[in-house]
């Protein structure tokens, strides 16, 4: 029995290629999706301060991801936050009830010191399966 080949997919692949990462690599019917943060398609920050809207944008961009390999959050079995304002982040997390409208995924939440940049408030990895 042979072994899935990978296939990779970049959002921005410029960006992707500068920093040194893949957006989300698919092996079967697995899908690894890297974390996405609120920023412009040069990779700027956007919606700096505003942590919901931040949020608003890395969803966003997991759904370009997830579409490009014909899911939806249907599919997301995993969903990792990574926040260096959680107090913030739980305010908002009922936000969370309209991306996941049959179930929530396993997961963590993880306060953290810093992200790749300081005006990034939220970043959120994703695992999803193909049912």
């Amino acid at each position: 029995m042979s072994k899935p080949n990978p296939e990779f997919f970049s959002l921005r692949p410029e960006l992707e290629k500068a920093y040194g990462y893949t957006h989300a690599v698919k092996i079967g019917d697995s899908i690894k999706v890297s974390g996405a943060v609120s920023m412009d398609d040069e990779g700027n920050p956007t919606a700096i301060g505003d942590f919901l809207q931040q949020m608003k944008n890395c969803y966003s961009d997991l759904e370009k991801v997830l579409a490009h390999y014909d899911c939806t959050f249907d599919d997301v079995v995993v969903e990792n936050v990574f926040t260096t304002d959680m107090p913030a982040f739980l305010e908002y997390a009922a936000y969370r009830g309209s991306i996941y409208q049959k179930q929530f995924p396993t997961g963590s939440w993880i306060e953290v010191k810093g992200l790749v940049m300081p005006e990034f408030l939220i970043e959120i990895e994703l695992e999803a399966h193909k049912f």
